[in-house]
C-alpha cells in the first residue's frame, strides 16, 4: 500500500513540476517579446528597493488594516510552504513527519507556529472576502473586473481556507492517532490549535482515523501542487514575479519621462547642440515611434503586465477615473497581458491582423492620462502603466499625427515658437518690459 502511494505521489509531483515548467516557459517567452531594455545598473539600490517593496511590503502600509491582513498571508504562504518540504519527502520516500524525530520538542513547537499561521491565514481571507463581496470595496468591482477577475480571486481566497482548514484537520486527527497508539504515526506532542479539533475525531476507530488524515493529507499537497500551477495563469502570479519586477523597477525620479535617443539627436542636431557618444557614427535606424503593439514596448513593461496583482490602487488613484473618464491603469495591464497571450496562443502570432493600440486599448483611454504618475506611485509592487499609455500615445501623434486638434495646436507652437503658446520668441518675454518700471 505505501509503495503504491509512493509512486501515486511521484507521478503527481512529476506533472505538477512538468506544468509549472511549461508554464514558466510561455510567460519568460512572452517577456521576450519586449524590446531591449537596460535595467542593470545601480544593484544594490536595486536589491534594497526588492527588500523593501516585494518583500518587506513597503507600501502596502498606506493602508494598515488591508495590509496587516496581507501580510498575515504573505507570511503564512512563505513560512507554511515550509513544511511542504517534509510532505515532499515523506511521499517520496514514504516516511510520516520524518522531521519529528530530529526536531524533538522543537518540532511541536515549529508546528504550533504553523498553526498560528495558518488561522491567520484563514482569518484574513475570510475577511477580504467579506471586503470584496459583502462590503464591495469600490475598486474591486470596476468595469474591467467582470467575470473572470471577480471569480479568480474569489477562487484563490476560497482555495487558501481549505488549504489551511486541511492543515488543522490533519493535525488534529494524526493527534487522535497518536492518542491511540496507531503505528507509524509520531509523537507530536500537543499542537495548539488543532488540539481544540481532536474531540472531533477521539470517537472514530483508528482504521476510519487513518483514511481521514491521508484524506487531509492528500488534499493540502495536492492543493498546494495544483496552486503552484493554478497562480501561474491567475492575478496571484504577482506572488513571484514581484521580486523580479521590484528589481527592474525604473530607478530614475518619477517624472522623468524617457525620450527616443534618434528624436533627442535630431534635435540636438537642429539646435547645433553636442551629440552624446560618437557623432561620426550614422544615425541609428528607427523601426517605429511609439508602440502599436505588445513587441514594440519593453521587456519590462511586459514583465509589469504579468505582475499585476489586479488589486486597483492604480484605477483608485487615478484622477481622470475619479473624473469618470474611461482610463483605468489596472485594465492597461490586464489588456497588454491579454494581448500577450493571445500573441503566443495564436497561429498566426503578432500577425494576427490586431493590436494592442486600437483592439485592446483605445485611444479613449490613453488621451485621458494625465502623465501625472498617481498610478506608478499607487502600485504596491512598481508597476508602470504609465510608460505604457505614453508610448502608445507617442505612437498615434507621431506615427498617425492621430491626436487631438487642441495637442496638434500645440506641438505645432512648440516646433515653431519653441513654447506651447502662439507667440513668436521675441514676445514672449514682453510681459516683463513693465518690471523694468518698478
Amino acid at each position: 500500500m505505501h509503495i503504491i502511494q509512493q509512486l501515486l505521489f511521484i507521478l503527481v509531483l512529476g506533472v505538477a513540476a512538468f506544468l509549472l515548467f511549461k508554464r514558466i516557459q510561455f510567460i519568460k517567452k512572452g517577456i521576450k517579446l519586449g524590446k531591449p531594455l537596460d535595467r542593470t545598473d545601480n544593484s544594490s539600490a536595486r536589491w534594497r528597493s526588492m527588500l523593501l517593496v516585494a518583500f518587506g511590503q513597503k507600501k502596502m502600509f498606506k493602508n494598515p488594516l488591508p495590509a496587516l491582513l496581507h501580510l498575515f498571508v504573505y507570511v503564512g504562504f512563505v513560512v507554511i510552504n515550509i513544511e511542504v518540504f517534509e510532505f515532499i519527502i515523506d511521499g517520496v520516500a514514504g516516511t510520516h513527519r520524518i522531521f519529528a524525530p530530529f526536531l524533538g520538542s522543537f518540532y511541536t513547537v515549529l508546528l504550533s507556529f504553523f498553526e498560528f499561521l495558518s488561522v491567520s491565514v484563514f482569518v484574513a481571507c475570510a475577511i477580504f472576502l467579506i471586503r470584496r463581496n459583502i462590503i464591495r470595496v469600490p475598486r474591486f468591482h470596476k468595469p474591467e473586473m467582470k467575470t473572470w477577475p471577480t471569480l479568480d480571486a474569489n477562487l484563490i481566497l476560497i482555495f487558501e481556507i481549505l488549504l489551511t482548514s486541511a492543515i488543522l484537520l490533519m493535525n488534529a486527527s494524526d493527534q487522535a492517532l497518536q492518542a491511540k497508539g496507531a503505528e507509524h504515526y509520531t509523537h507530536t506532542g500537543k499542537l495548539f490549535f488543532s488540539s481544540f479539533l481532536v474531540p472531533l475525531f477521539q470517537n472514530s476507530q483508528v482504521s476510519t482515523l487513518i483514511v481521514l488524515e491521508r484524506f487531509f493529507w492528500w488534499f493540502h499537497i495536492l492543493g498546494i501542487l495544483g496552486f503552484a500551477v493554478y497562480v501561474t495563469y491567475s492575478k496571484h502570479l504577482h506572488i513571484f514575479m514581484a521580486f523580479p519586477n521590484t528589481y527592474f523597477a525604473n530607478l530614475n525620479p518619477m517624472g522623468e519621462m524617457a525620450n527616443m535617443d534618434s528624436v533627442t539627436n535630431e534635435v540636438k542636431l537642429m539646435l547645433g547642440l553636442p551629440l552624446e557618444g560618437d557623432a561620426s557614427a550614422p544615425p541609428a535606424e528607427v523601426g517605429r515611434f511609439g508602440a502599436k503593439d505588445v513587441n514594440d514596448l519593453t521587456w519590462k513593461s511586459l514583465m509589469d503586465s504579468f505582475t499585476c496583482t489586479e488589486c486597483g490602487r492604480c484605477t483608485a488613484e487615478c484622477p481622470a477615473n475619479q473624473t469618470g473618464k474611461k482610463l483605468s491603469p489596472r485594465a492597461i495591464m490586464m489588456a497588454t497581458r491579454d494581448r500577450v497571450e493571445d500573441v503566443l496562443k495564436g497561429e498566426k502570432g503578432l500577425e494576427d491582423g490586431k493590436s494592442l493600440l486600437g483592439d485592446y486599448i483605445s485611444k479613449e483611454e490613453i488621451n485621458a492620462c494625465t502623465s501625472c504618475n498617481a498610478c506608478v506611485e499607487a502600485c504596491p509592487v512598481l508597476i508602470d502603466p504609465l510608460s505604457i499609455i505614453l508610448e502608445l500615445r507617442r505612437y498615434i501623434s507621431m506615427e498617425e499625427s492621430g491626436s487631438p486638434a487642441a495637442w496638434n495646436a500645440m506641438f505645432q507652437n512648440i516646433e515653431t515658437n519653441f513654447a506651447p503658446w502662439k507667440f513668436a520668441p521675441t514676445d514672449r518675454f514682453n510681459w516683463a518690459e513693465d518690471l523694468k518700471k518698478i
